[in-house]
């Protein structure tokens, strides 16, 4: 039986040394918790530090200072796993290169007619 090689590596191919994505890589972890305990720590201060002419207004204010730093918070944890996409995707593209079986079509050169 023979055995079958899905992919090759190609010869000769010389991997490509890791660059800028392992240093954001390594720096998400750090940028998601400070993303997330930063507008958490500015939603408690506003407790103390907002004010307004009746409990209603700051009720309303509160509430809506709160909705800003959950929105901010969703937008650096998309920002981030965005970011770690594209270093993985690069990531992955330096990496060893395969050839893989060709795969013949019928009209490659020619259309059908």
């Amino acid at each position: 039986m023979a055995r079958v090689a899905w992919l090759n590596k190609l010869p000769g191919y010389q991997r490509t040394p890791y660059g800028y994505e392992w240093v954001l890589l390594r720096r998400m972890p750090k940028v998601v918790v400070a993303g997330t305990l930063l507008p958490a720590l500015l939603s408690g201060a506003a407790r103390f530090f907002m004010t307004a002419s009746n409990s209603a207004e700051l009720a309303r204010r509160l509430q809506l200072f709160d909705f800003v730093m959950i929105g901010l918070v969703v937008f650096v944890w998309m920002l981030a796993l965005t970011v770690v996409m594209g270093c993985v995707v690069v990531w992955l593209m330096k990496g060893p290169a395969f050839v893989a079986d060709a795969y013949e079509v019928s009209h490659s050169d020619e259309p059908k007619r």
